[in-house]
């Protein structure tokens, strides 16, 4: 399968000045992966946009407006971009009911943290117990449980209910640091940040767009297992780089950049430059384990673990354009 290419415009050379955040990162952040989009992301957009209106979670004009700055085809495009159109298509509608999901858990949270319970207990009762649903982000969860059930093997399947169920319970503890946020150290908050970042259920459809099931040797390996922790951190890190300001106007905590800030009571700037540090760091170490554990991959192993560098590639390149996080390129780097 083809995949497209695009050259995006370079980084300032080092010894330029950043006149603004985004610039900043990419003159800093290291991002040894190309970009990369599928060709199926025009028809995997128009299919987000109809399952989305099909369980009407795009009725209310608000999450509408939010969708349309999000563009999840188009994450999804750059992160999955050698999969075939099916699960292309399951990937953009999780991230956008992950998107709408995760938006309406931080709102009841931070004000009415009463009516958050019940939202995501029914999450867990659809996904662990096969409960019906009883609203309509329910119903999408349960379609989405479906469209993976038909794709997946059983044991993928069960794998992705798992750690779906890891990602609900993650936007729960994200509510009660949300409670106390200057008692949040850095450690915790990654620690709650590598749940909610919701990437790690993606990873069965990777498993699914293999020729074949991976090898336990592939699955389970603890280099294998390593790379994983490593994908998701360096992807969901990269992505609170780009989304620190937005964060920061409405109050959120749970960002690597703003939990740096916090740490050493320092400007924006200095608190994403210690977080490109870190993450480039993390990236340099999946680079090196990759390389070491390579040989010993099945081509099944392989393309697994390049749907990790496509989560790695893909939150950096969408997070540079995607106009929910545009208040990067036009916040100053000295504040």
């Amino acid at each position: 399968m083809s995949t497209v290419f695009e050259e995006f415009p370079a980084a300032p050379p080092s010894g330029m000045r950043a006149g603004s955040l985004k610039e900043l990162i990419e003159v800093s952040l290291y991002m040894p992966f190309p970009f990369l989009s599928n060709p199926h992301e025009p028809q995997a957009a128009e299919g987000v946009d109809a399952w989305l209106h099909t369980w009407g979670l795009t009725d209310d004009p608000a999450v509408a407006e939010m969708i349309a700055r999000t563009r999840p085809a188009q994450l999804a495009s750059y992160n999955s971009p050698t999969v075939d159109s099916g699960i292309l298509q399951i990937v953009a509608n999780q991230i956008a009911y992950q998107f709408v999901f995760d938006d309406t858990a931080e709102e009841l949270g931070r004000h009415w943290p009463g009516r958050l319970l019940p939202m995501l207990c029914e999450s867990i009762g659809i996904l662990r117990d096969g409960r019906p649903p009883s609203t309509p982000l329910g119903a999408a969860l349960a379609d989405l449980h479906r469209q993976v059930g038909e794709r997946c093997t059983p044991a993928q399947a069960e794998r992705w209910v798992w750690r779906s169920c890891e990602y609900v319970h993650g936007l729960l503890y994200e509510a009660v640091a949300q409670t106390h946020p200057a008692s949040i150290p850095t450690g915790l908050c990654t620690s709650i940040r590598a749940l909610t970042a919701g990437v790690d259920p993606f990873y069965p459809l990777y498993e699914a767009a293999q020729p074949c099931e991976l090898a336990p040797g592939d699955l389970y390996h603890p280099v294998t297992r390593r790379l994983r922790r490593l994908s998701v951190d360096a992807a969901v890190w990269t992505a609170d780089l780009f989304s620190a300001v937005k964060e920061q106007r409405s109050g959120g905590i749970i960002n690597l950049a703003l939990a740096h800030q916090r740490a050493h009571q320092c400007s924006l700037p200095v608190a994403v430059t210690l977080a490109v540090q870190q993450i480039n760091g993390t990236i340099r170490e999946f680079e090196r384990l990759y390389e070491k554990i390579k040989p010993e991959l099945t081509p099944a192993g392989i393309g697994y673990v390049e749907g990790m560098v496509g989560w790695i590639r893909g939150c950096y390149y969408w997070s540079r354009t995607v106009p929910r996080y545009a208040d990067a390129g036009t916040a100053p780097m000295l504040t």
